[in-house]
């Protein structure tokens, strides 16, 4: 029974109740950081990094907080491995870290983050706490994957930078659609991966 909970603690975020597309949380910075691939995989990683970690060390202070400051508790948290995978982008990203700039320090204000600490960081355990993290921090990222996967693709024809569109095609009359890179498109492409995602629920729901 256990092992059934912790199963869905994990994988629960990443499809039925994905922060992204079924709750419409951190829907800033999927129109924000999702242009790129490569950005919207840092984001990801570090989202999911700051609240694993995030989870874990208020889960195992939830017991000694005075509830009159939690939220300042959390947020000192929050801060503290913002800056640190700040400067481990500055060290080792630097350009990327560039190219990111306000977002990564605005990973504070996600609300995607303080809501699974208010909400499940507090009442659980830390290993629990750790998969909830895990769960909602790969969730959120799958979006953005797909989302900068195909703004990037289609707006600039290339994946991580390298070119993947081949010449010849623009030789033939091809051209990148310069809509996909402005963030219109990365709502319009969010309205569509809810789109699918209902539709397939739904069907699910009525096979049950």
């Amino acid at each position: 029974m256990s092992k059934l909970k912790n199963k869905d603690i994990l994988l629960g975020p990443i499809s039925g109740n994905n922060p992204v597309i079924v709750q419409v949380l951190g829907i800033c910075s999927a129109l924000a950081v999702t242009s790129k691939l490569e950005p919207a995989i840092v984001m990801a990683l570090s989202v999911t990094i700051v609240v694993a970690f995030g989870n874990v060390i208020i889960s195992l202070l939830r017991k000694t907080i005075p509830n009159s400051i939690r939220m300042i508790v959390q947020l000192v948290v929050v801060a503290a491995l913002v800056t640190v995978i700040s400067e481990v982008l500055k060290a080792y990203a630097y350009d990327l870290n560039k190219q990111l700039s306000v977002f990564v320090g605005l990973i504070i204000t996600n609300c995607i983050l303080m809501g699974r600490l208010e909400a499940f960081a507090l009442a659980h355990g830390p290993w629990q706490s750790f998969l909830d993290g895990i769960g909602n921090g790969v969730g959120y990222g799958i979006i953005l994957i797909i989302i900068g996967f195909f703004r990037e693709l289609f707006g600039s024809g290339t994946l991580l930078g390298y070119q993947v569109i081949p010449q010849s095609f623009y030789g033939a009359g091809y051209m990148d659609n310069g809509l996909m890179i402005l963030p219109p498109m990365a709502l319009i492409l969010i309205a569509c991966i809810i789109w699918v995602h209902r539709s397939r629920h739904h069907e699910l729901w009525e096979e049950e």
